[in-house]
């Protein structure tokens, strides 16, 4: 019986049009990993510089990968680096719901328009006579065996409740498709196999989906990561079954990493270790300066800006133009993005400073007596990332353990004799300062340095080892004498004075 076209010619009707319109479309199934948030910047980038739409969707149909909360994950991610959506799952939109296992209504009857058309057909093999195919070719394409059933055959066995796949009918000859970064590909369609569509638990798979709601969402530009040109050819075939419009291809080069433990450059992937978005954010980069660098690992801007590296959105919305888009791929370089979040620190007001310095403050000073913010000032423009935060001020709650090496400096002039002597003569004169302000031990210090005929450095440097225990400190003597206070100040110096003793 032939299949009612009104339901489809509804579903038409609904499609927007006249504006550029793209998704990002994550599978549930973990953290943001560095390509994948490439993926969402770039979509999001061409759907605005465009004045258009940017939609969410969420790709669930891979029920036995998904992991809990990682919806609300994605969600919180792409908040946080500024990418908001138009459309999606909880805003909802005019072509919901965003939500792929939402839909499973949908997919079964455009398999089975392309059933009727001849482009797709129901196939009956066993998982047991697919692996032995492959036993005996690892490379092997289904054979078609299930192509070649009659009606008859086919009615019979749903009738007799045989489960069943349903898989595209890729037709003779070649197919060329054409992307926005790699141009005009040309592929023999004798090298491509009649993948499934819609599998036995009715479910769609991943790539018959994406075509279906894609199209039903009026999407004008797909990008993806360059894995998926193979995958170009038999969407292509799909979009021509159905006699619809192909969206424009944006496939990105891959991501690239130097692994020294494996000898070898290779793709990012997270089940290797690399760095996910998350990751990143927990070892203390900052998630503007994350997507300003990750917007550069495979774009480059034109004109003018060529040479520009630092991008607020605004600027990136503004700037960003696929043919900027490389098809090198792009290496992944920590040093680099030290750089880009080293520069995001240094420009916050350090009020921002301090209240994304305060957490990693907390996870080594945990005495209240300490001004986390009067820290935090000494720390702004001495870290290339937040979590290096700890490892500079755990001296403040306790004191190391020190050799007395450390109040030996040929910069300086110091050398333990003088280092004692400095701190002989410091520790009354700080004990008698009436007020215990930062000018004051400045001052108090300098008019002694002066008094003693030293330069500034003499006497500040076994101060500040006497303090702090380290010969690197954010700050200097004066700026940890005040944080420290008048009594903790005192205390080290006398026992620094009884080890140089």
């Amino acid at each position: 019986m032939a299949i009612d076209r009104k339901w489809f010619d509804e579903m038409e009707s609904r499609i927007p049009k006249g504006e550029v319109r793209t998704r990002f479309a994550p599978s549930p199934t973990g953290y943001m990993h560095v390509g994948n948030l490439r993926t969402a910047l770039y979509t999001y980038l061409i759907a605005r510089h465009a004045g258009g739409k940017f939609l969410l969707r969420i790709e669930d149909t891979d029920q036995g990968r998904l992991v809990d909360d990682a919806v609300d994950v994605i969600y919180d991610t792409m908040r946080r680096c500024g990418l908001t959506w138009d459309e999606g799952p909880d805003v909802g939109g005019p072509v919901g719901p965003y939500i792929q296992t939402e839909r499973r209504g949908l997919y079964g009857k455009y398999a089975e328009l392309l059933i009727e058309t001849g482009h797709a057909y129901r196939c009956f093999c066993s998982e047991e006579r697919l692996a032995q195919l492959h036993e005996q070719d690892p490379n092997a394409k289904y054979d078609r065996q299930c192509l070649s059933l009659s009606p008859e055959e086919i009615q019979a066995k749903l009738d007799a409740g045989e489960p069943y796949v349903i898989r595209q009918r890729i037709p003779e000859g070649s197919t060329t498709f054409h992307d926005a970064v790699y141009g005009d590909i040309t592929v023999d369609n004798a090298e491509l196999d009649d993948q499934i569509l819609i599998k036995s638990d009715g479910l769609p798979t991943y790539n018959f989906a994406n075509v279906i709601d894609d199209h039903l969402m009026g999407i004008t530009h797909v990008v993806r990561g360059a894995e998926y040109l193979s995958s170009a050819p038999k969407y292509d075939l799909l979009y021509e079954a159905f006699g619809w419009d192909v969206p424009m291809y944006v496939h990105c080069s891959s991501v690239i990493i130097d692994d020294p433990a494996a000898g070898c450059v290779r793709k990012m992937s997270k089940r290797l270790g690399d760095p996910s978005y998350e990751d990143l954010v927990a070892q203390g980069y900052l998630s503007q300066a994350v997507v300003n660098y990750v917007a550069l690992l495979g774009w480059a801007p034109h004109g003018d800006i060529a040479e520009q590296e630092f991008f607020t959105m605004d600027q990136l919305i503004a700037a960003f133009d696929i043919s900027g888009i490389s098809k090198s791929p792009s290496a992944f370089d920590m040093d680099k993005l030290n750089y880009f979040n080293a520069a995001y620190l240094r420009a916050m007001t350090p009020e921002e400073f301090a209240a994304a310095a305060r957490p990693w403050i907390g996870k080594a000073v945990k005495d209240e007596r300490y001004d986390a913010a009067a820290i935090a000032a000494l720390l702004q423009a001495r870290c290339e990332k937040l979590s290096d935060i700890p490892e500079k001020v755990d001296f403040f709650d306790t004191l190391p353990e020190y050799d007395a090496g450390l109040f030996t400096n040929k910069k300086s002039k110091t050398d333990s004799v003088v280092s004692l002597e400095m701190l002989r003569q410091t520790q009354p004169v700080l004990s008698a300062l009436p007020e215990w302000s930062q000018d004051a031990i400045h001052d108090a210090l300098v008019g002694l340095a002066e008094e003693l005929g030293v330069k500034n450095a003499t006497l500040m440097w076994p101060l500040r080892i006497a303090v702090a225990g380290k010969a690197v400190t954010p700050g200097g003597a004066v700026e940890l004498c005040h944080i420290l206070g008048r009594e903790e100040t005192l205390r080290r110096m006398a026992s620094g004075m009884e080890k140089l003793r």
